[in-house]
């Protein structure tokens, strides 16, 4: 028996149909038996489409190329879920969720991997991100303009010319299809199989192609969106049936196990894809329907939100506004239409519409019975609504159409049918052109407003994108230049954000971040405050400002803050709670003869007033009380170990957070250490050490004021305030602040009294800092003889620090000018000295290189190049500097204490994890941190100690190869 069924089309045909018997099985009627055989009819010219199929293509893509230019990327789980994996995969950085982490592994890296070729493929004409973003958007809009072109043909084909050209007109113009024809997300992707699906079950030319079908709709379930699969439920059942009227067991046995095999080849290529990147094998599919069906009351949909049952049938009626309601009605039309003529208005049976009328119906009905709803839950079934709708109107129009007088319609004048139906078609596309427009035109902000981090001076910076409130809209680490990251800052939103994924290179192989398990994240969208990072750290800040909008302490108004933010750039926004219903759901122009009620309103923006350089006006602030330390002790409290290096890669940051109050100033049982020789230095060295230029004497004052008054509070075993300044309870010195003149320089009594190194910068009116006041005993590595007098730029150029006029300086000018004094931060930074002198490592060279011999005009020479190299383990000290800044509200000078911790190396890669992250932080930095931090003095000796420190602590069990485990920096 040939198994090539055709139904009648029309068309020419293999074996055709007899006319359709119209009863319960007249989509049957005409199939041969098993037994059966028959001639084949004489050939017809093919019917011609009523498009080119070419044409047909070409608007497609025109429409989706504009929605890939111009869609607002509607839901954030398209950005963390897909677009930053993608990031991570071809850029090395991006945010993670908890979905990508191994524990749980419940999203495919096989359709990510996808996309990322596509967008490296992209990045061949463009190396800038964004370019990527948008490439890949395109391509997705071709691929979704093929599939609508294949399954348009096919309806033509099948139904009719005029439901195919109906069908082609509401997915052209519905706002549902703006957004979902470029989506990349899951539920996209199996509409565009879905589409290849239907053409395969509705297509009988050439026999059945089940399989074909079969194989469509397994790849959208398995690599997009596994539930999915329920769409083809009405046209399998469709085929069984045909099957066991026929007799064809064996033939839809076969193409049953061949649409298997096809779509089991699929998961097969998927699980090996995701072993790779998860590194451990595992069943995604099963994994996304297990959480989200089986998981129990605490995890699943239900703990992201939910919504009313008639969620989507608002939704969609917005969407495809009464194209929508012609789908719902498809299903009663066809049997009204049937029971009333006896006949279908379509080539195919009315049975047969049903059959494919029905998946609309059954995802709406699943759907809707959830409590957790999403708009894009509805994109697999798009086409299948489009074609509803395209049957219900067709079906319509055959019935108006009609010329018989016994009917109503019959009496009608043909032009006044043909008015009527335009003017409603019309009206249709209309509105869904206006809402298209509108949502452009409303949301379209989030992908404009990271443009000025592209321009000169700024895209090559280092530097964290901070988001508030405003986490949700964001486009993706596409939209932001290479050395920038985004950060979340803490909102009034408490459920889990993503985290980074691990940038590691050096010894994990491919993609790390893929297997590495993050801390931090768990699937029960429980809040991890190590997500966020204080606003202090932020260089820039993303944020909205809508007059509705009520500010809170989690979600102040920083657009308003200009004394600390200076706007870059500012997109219009729909304040959608003053706006009328009809200005949010469709465009309204912006046009005077618009009644105010419904015009669109939008939010405000504000400019920063410019305070003059070199002019500071006091400001009426007082440092909160501090608490007395618990339990303190001079000669007992520890240094608090402060480890403040990450496994690589190495990145030139300010790398500011907020300071409490209360831990202005760290003591420890070092502290007699600390104090004796900075009293030696002071009577050796006087102001080669200590010095304060007059202009800067007030803001040297006020300095010693505050530790004068801090010191007693936070510490009172160990100082004592009296009427006149100070006394230490420890050393028995007493300090007089109030006589006039001073005794010694007022720097040089503040750096007596803590283990700190001071400076005080101010500002003169060529907007630069200067360094005017210090107490600089015990840097180490550097001079305020040196360096005194120098604006704050100089000071960091003439010390060769890596990055500085390219990552650091904007930002740290910047800083400086709208640091506040209630804003004080921290920083944390690290060196390693091959000798064993806090004040001055005299590896490098002397203290005072000016020769005395010949005059004290020769100079000897200083630096790493000097130093011993390869010194044995024994003399390589581990020096961290916990820096503290603040700006003092009388002078308005800017505060550092440099508080400086020194310990051997030796005793240091003792602690669990230590080693290994260490060595990992010190290969990753880059040729200029290598030499201006002498690695190649010592680096062989080092790594090498701590390769094996390593090794011992793996071998004991403390710490796993290849585990990422990072403290809670900077400790």
């Amino acid at each position: 028996m040939d198994s090539r069924v055709e139904q009648s089309t029309g068309d020419t045909s293999k074996t055709q149909q007899s006319p359709p018997v119209h009863n319960d099985r007249s989509m049957f009627s005409t199939l041969p038996k098993a037994s059966q055989t028959y001639k084949k009819p004489k050939q017809q010219p093919p019917v011609p489409p009523p498009i080119p199929n070419l044409a047909v293509f070409y608007g497609f893509l025109l429409v989706n190329a504009l929605a890939a230019a111009f869609a607002p990327i509607q839901d954030c789980d398209e950005v963390f879920n897909y677009w930053e994996p993608t990031h991570y995969l071809n850029h090395g950085s991006g945010l993670q969720t908890w979905e990508y982490s191994p524990e749980y592994s419940i999203r495919s890296w096989l359709y990510i991997v996808l996309h990322a070729i596509i967008g490296k493929s992209g990045s061949i004409f463009s190396s800038r991100p964004s370019f990527e973003f948008y490439f890949v958007r395109l391509a997705l809009a071709a691929i979704c303009a093929a599939c609508e072109t294949r399954l348009f043909s096919v309806i033509c084909k099948t139904f009719n010319p005029r439901v195919g050209f109906t069908f082609g007109i509401i997915m052209a113009v519905s706002p549902g299809m703006f957004h979902a024809s470029v989506a990349y997300l899951p539920s996209s992707f199996s509409m565009y199989t879905t589409m290849l699906g239907m053409a395969a079950f509705m297509d009988w030319r050439g026999g059945l192609k089940t399989s074909v079908g079969m194989m469509w709709f397994g790849i959208g379930a398995i690599v997009g969106w596994p539930f999915s699969g329920a769409l083809i439920i009405p046209l399998l059942a469709e085929d069984l049936a045909l099957s066991s009227i026929t007799g064809d067991v064996s033939e839809i046995i076969y193409r049953l196990l061949d649409g298997i095999v096809r779509s089991l080849l699929v998961l097969v290529l998927q699980i090996a894809i995701d072993a790779f990147f998860y590194h451990k094998v595992t069943v995604v599919p099963w994994n996304i329907v297990y959480y989200n069906v089986f998981s129990g009351a605490s995890r699943g949909p239900e703990i992201f939100g939910t919504e009313p049952w008639h969620f989507y049938l608002r939704n969609l009626c917005l969407n495809f506004n009464f194209w929508f309601l012609l789908a719902l009605c498809a299903g009663p039309i066809l049997g009204v239409q049937f029971l009333l003529q006896g006949r279908s208005a379509t080539k195919q049976s009315p049975i047969r519409s049903m059959v494919f009328a029905a998946p609309f119906y059954l995802w709406l009905t699943i759907f809707s019975s959830q409590a957790h709803k999403e708009e894009r839950f509805m994109y697999p079934v798009y086409p299948f609504l489009a074609l509803n709708a395209a049957i219900a109107l067709h079906t319509i129009l055959a019935y108006i159409g009609s010329s018989d007088p016994a009917k109503i319609v019959g009496k009608m004048p043909a032009k006044l049918k043909l008015y009527l139906v335009s003017i409603v078609v019309l009206l249709t596309i209309d509105i869904s052109v206006a809402r298209t427009i509108g949502m452009y035109s409303a949301y379209h902000a989030p992908l404009e407003v990271y443009s000025p981090l592209h321009g000169e001076g700024l895209a090559d910076t280092e530097a964290n994108v901070c988001l508030g409130k405003e986490w949700y809209r964001f486009p993706s680490s596409y939209f932001l230049p290479k050395g920038m990251r985004a950060k979340f800052i803490k909102s009034e939103f408490n459920g889990l954000l993503p985290g980074q994924f691990n940038e590691a290179k050096t010894g994990f192989g491919f993609f790390p971040g893929t297997w590495l398990i993050p801390p931090g994240m768990n699937d029960e969208n429980i809040e991890d405050p190590g997500k966020y990072t204080d606003v202090e750290h932020c260089s820039f800040l993303i944020d909205s400002h809508l007059p509705s909008t009520q500010h809170s302490a989690l979600e102040p108004n920083y657009i308003e803050d200009t004394d600390t933010w200076e706007e870059m750039h500012c997109s219009s926004f729909l304040d959608s709670a003053r706006t009328n219903l009809l200005g949010r759901v469709l465009w309204i122009p912006d046009l005077a003869i618009i009644p105010a009620p419904y015009r669109r309103h939008r939010g405000s923006t504000f400019k920063a007033p410019q305070r003059e350089p070199g002019v500071w006006d006091p400001v009426d602030f007082k440092r909160p009380a501090a608490p007395p330390l618990p339990d303190w002790d001079v000669n007992k409290t520890e240094p608090r170990p402060y480890r403040p290096f990450r496994h690589g890669p190495y990145h030139i940051t300010m790398g500011l957070r907020t300071m409490q109050w209360d831990e202005w100033i760290e003591l420890d049982r070092h502290y007699l250490r600390y104090h004796g020789d900075k009293k030696r230095r002071i009577k050796e060295r006087g102001q080669k050490c200590c010095r304060t230029a007059p202009e800067a004497f007030d803001g040297a004052i006020e300095l010693l004021e505050e530790l004068c008054d801090y010191l007693p509070q936070r510490y009172p075993s160990l100082f004592r305030s009296t009427p006149t300044g100070i006394h230490n309870l420890l050393t028995h010195e007493t300090f007089d602040i109030t006589t006039r003149p001073l005794p010694e320089d007022p720097m040089a009594t503040a750096g007596r009294l803590v283990q700190d190194d001071l400076a005080i910068m101010f500002e003169k009116p060529d907007n630069q800092y200067y360094l005017l006041a210090g107490s600089i005993l015990l840097a180490g590595f550097w001079r305020l003889s040196d360096k005194f007098g120098m604006p704050l730029s100089e000071i960091h150029t003439s010390g060769d620090v890596p990055g500085f006029k390219t990552k650091l300086e904007k930002g740290m000018m910047n800083f400086f000018r709208r640091v506040q004094p209630a804003q004080p931060v921290l920083r944390n930074n690290y060196f390693i000295q091959v000798d064993d002198n806090l004040a001055w490592s005299h590896s490098i060279g002397s203290e005072d290189p000016v020769s005395e011999e010949n005059g004290g005009l020769e100079k000897q020479a200083e630096g790493w190049s000097t130093a011993e190299k390869n010194k044995a383990i024994e003399h390589h000290y581990f020096r961290s500097e916990r820096q503290s800044l603040r700006r003092l509200p009388r002078s308005g000078g800017v505060v550092f204490t440099i508080r400086t911790y020194f310990e051997p190396i030796m005793k240091v890669a003792e602690e669990v994890g230590v080693p290994g992250r260490l060595a990992s932080a010190v290969r990753s930095w880059g040729d200029d941190v290598a030499r201006y931090k002498g690695r190649e003095r010592y680096g062989e000796v080092l790594l090498e100690f701590l390769d094996g420190k390593h090794r011992e602590q793996v071998e004991r069990g403390l710490v796993r190869e290849g585990e990422v485990e990072e403290g809670k920096y900077p400790f």
